[in-house]
């Protein structure tokens, strides 16, 4: 299957299409049957921000962390945004790469990744700058715990030479590599388990690798590949309930293969997340022009036409049920001290605070 760059997916993805006309996202009946629907509304929290957004990611939805940066446009500071249920704060991570992705364990245990081989620990007071051994980008990272966290990356569509097949594991001291068991070439865009022993990474050319068993190994899930394109973005809410997205593929995994999810997609899909909202599973997944779609009980919900139609990267759903998108300009190409316009959106039955401490 031929690889895919990530440049590529999105900037043929995030042409510029007419805004679409504002709909209802109340979906009553569409839970499920039990009569109670869903009266949720979507909410621009925060915008113009002055990058791009990535990631989104807390331990609460008192907790939550928002990261991107400038993506090539010289003049701007890696972007982290932290909310603490009030008040939204700058965080100085104290360098000018884009961070791709955020998560933790807890707090004070939230790491970051992004570019040039960036790795970065928050420990709710302070960054640390970790060395990875890499220049490639870090495009996802995942913690099991304290002590055991996956990271990957790589360069999309790699000529020779240029740093490839990026797993790394921190044993809670240092970064080491953590080589698959085949090379491929192949940039991998993120990582996610449900616990140490059932992980799962996705990236170019629909590659799917997979650590399980009673003496975890890495196996390739994607022989033959199941998606028609670059996978960005893997999540679920048990190791029977996975979901991985890029291009025009949402993957299901039932705990015994791989499927094709039954969506109707009008762009193409960056992020998905799953969690609990209303007492039951909930799937979201977003991409470009605005794309949002949730996934309740098994019905899935299209709320394409309503704000914000900034193309969107990062999804997050709380655990109190609150679902989060971030985005921006991020397939624009670069120009010095031109802003990428970050975008931070909420779905959820209360307004969130959009006040930005000085």
């Amino acid at each position: 299957m031929k690889v895919v760059s990530l440049a590529a997916v999105l900037l043929l993805a995030g042409c510029p299409e007419t805004v679409p006309t504002p709909v209802t996202t109340t979906d009553a009946g569409a839970d499920g049957g039990d009569g109670g629907g869903d009266t949720g509304t979507w909410q621009v929290v925060l915008q113009k921000l002055d990058g791009a957004l990535l990631s989104v990611w807390g331990t609460s939805a008192t907790d939550v962390y928002a990261v991107g940066g400038p993506h090539g446009n010289a003049g701007f500071k890696a972007l982290v945004m932290h909310f603490d249920g009030t008040t939204w704060t700058r965080l100085d991570a104290g360098n000018t790469d884009t961070y791709w992705w955020a998560y933790g364990t807890g707090p004070k245990d939230v790491w970051m990744t992004g570019e040039n081989g960036r790795i970065s620990h928050w420990d709710g007071a302070a960054f640390k700058h970790y060395a990875s051994g890499t220049t490639a980008t870090i495009f996802g990272v995942w913690a099991a715990s304290a002590t055991d966290v996956w990271a990957v990356g790589g360069t999309p569509e790699a000529t020779s030479g240029q740093p490839n097949d990026v797993l790394l594991h921190f044993d809670g001291t240092a970064w080491t590599p953590s080589p698959l068991p085949k090379a491929l070439g192949r940039t991998y865009f993120k990582v996610w388990g449900s616990g140490p022993d059932d992980v799962w990474v996705v990236g170019e050319a629909g590659t799917i690798w997979h650590r399980s068993g009673s003496a975890p190994a890495w196996t390739l899930a994607s022989d033959p590949p199941v998606a028609h394109g670059t996978l960005l973005t893997v999540h679920g809410c048990a190791p029977n309930d996975v979901y991985a997205v890029g291009s025009r593929d949402v993957l299901h995994y039932d705990g015994a293969a791989w499927k094709a999810e039954p969506v109707t997609l009008l762009n193409d899909v960056n992020g998905v997340s799953c969690g609990t909202r209303n007492g039951g599973n909930e799937v979201l997944i977003v991409g470009f022009g605005g794309l949002k779609q949730r996934r309740m009980r098994g019905t899935w919900q299209d709320d394409f036409g309503t704000p914000p139609y900034k193309d969107l990267h990062g999804a997050w759903i709380d655990p109190s049920g609150g679902l989060w998108a971030v985005g921006g300009d991020f397939v624009a190409q670069p120009q010095p001290n031109v802003t990428r316009d970050g975008t931070i959106a909420h779905y959820g039955d209360t307004p969130v605070p959009t006040t930005i401490a000085p």
